[in-house]
């Protein structure tokens, strides 16, 4: 039988960039149709799967070739290069006598490996247990295939009709939009220049144990708002020692004359920034297990209807008003649903100690529980 090339050699530095490279590509990526926390990177999907379906050269120029084709062929550019993507489909085919091999994964999450198995021509099956991983399986996989434009025997020659499944999608999303404006929009109230709040910056608070001090620390591990390229976008925090005080400012730019870095917390230990007080880790969870802490609304984050990129403010009284009324509106819907479901819609089951290792946020730093306050 023959081996397989992913059994004699593979190029695995080349992929492994691509795959890094790959994870700053966003336009036309499905990782923007659903987060999922274990996908597999495309260049990595694609070529092991072409690589586990054709034989190894025995030549080792050919074989060298054949390495170098693996390794254009896990490009992101090369991904719809109709050229290249049908070489590697005939030789798949050709190897298995004609018919496109059956690719099964048992395990398919997001769905990398299924995709590339049916962009290589493979016949592919994809199986999961989770639900949100069908959908997500099914929107890639079956829905998508069916969103070309196509003509009836009746409209040869004249212009293309979407399927039904786009046009769906237009009716279905401003549905949704409309409903989502018609429940909620009222939290969404705009800014006189026009800006709209979509997202709010809230820090965990606690007071600090010293009895001269008191002063309520918020929780920040670092003072960062936006800093990728030269958007550079900071809190900066505001000492009042006489009337022991926090306030914050925004700062850009130039104007950052802190290190946004640092923060009043590093692993569970708060440092005061009125009195340098410490409060160690162990008493702080301790503080968390009681519900001796608080929680603070420091910073708006605002869309710009006529500009892309979001702005950042310090929140308002009126924005704390509208969260207070959301807040109101929450918790009539929450007990509705409850009445209508007869079961809690919110999850409140007491958090497992779940290692940080699996990717899960470790609230067990600060000693948190309690699964309705996270």
């Amino acid at each position: 039988m023959d081996r397989r090339l992913i059994e004699v050699d593979f190029p695995i530095k080349e992929v492994s960039e691509e795959s890094v490279r790959e994870k700053n590509i966003r336009h036309g990526h499905i990782s923007t149709l659903h987060v999922w926390w274990a996908r597999r990177p495309l260049a990595a999907s694609r070529a092991t799967t072409y690589a586990a379906l054709i034989p190894a050269p025995k030549n080792p120029d050919e074989l060298r070739k054949k390495l170098e084709f693996i390794a254009n062929l896990s490009k992101w550019e090369n991904s719809l290069n109709s050229s290249l993507i049908e070489n590697a489909k005939k030789e798949i085919i050709n190897f298995f006598g004609g018919k496109p091999p059956k690719v099964l994964d048992c395990f398919a999450g997001g769905g990398a490996i299924p995709l590339e198995a049916l962009r290589l021509g493979c016949e592919t099956h994809a199986l999961e247990y989770n639900p949100v991983a069908v959908l997500i399986l099914k929107a890639l996989l079956e829905y998508s295939q069916t969103g070309r434009s196509h003509k009836t025997k009746a409209e040869e020659g004249l212009q293309s009709v979407d399927y039904t499944l786009v046009k769906d999608i237009k009716k279905w999303s401003k549905w949704v939009l409309d409903e989502a404006k018609r429940e909620i929009g009222r939290f969404y109230p705009h800014d006189p220049e026009g800006s709209i709040p979509v997202g709010y910056v809230w820090a965990r608070t606690v007071r600090c144990q010293n009895p001269s001090c008191g002063v309520e620390i918020p929780l920040l591990r670092q003072c960062w708002l936006a800093n990728k390229g030269d958007r550079k976008i900071a809190l900066k925090m505001i000492i009042n020692r006489t009337n022991k005080e926090i306030e914050f400012q925004v700062v850009k730019g130039k104007d950052i004359d802190i290190d946004p870095s640092q923060g009043t917390t590093r692993r569970a230990t708060v440092l005061c920034p009125i009195c340098g007080s410490v409060i160690s880790s162990k008493d702080l969870r301790n503080l968390f297990q009681k519900k001796k802490t608080g929680e603070r609304m420091i910073a708006t984050v605002v869309a710009q209807p006529k500009n892309r990129g979001n702005l950042y403010r310090i929140a308002t009284k009126e924005d704390l008003e509208v969260f207070r009324e959301a807040e109101k509106y929450l918790e009539k819907k929450i007990e509705e649903l409850r009445q209508r479901w007869e079961i809690m819609p919110v999850p409140d089951e007491p958090l497992t100690r779940i290692p940080i290792t699996f990717g899960i946020i470790n609230v067990w730093v600060y000693g948190i529980n309690d699964g309705g306050r996270f």
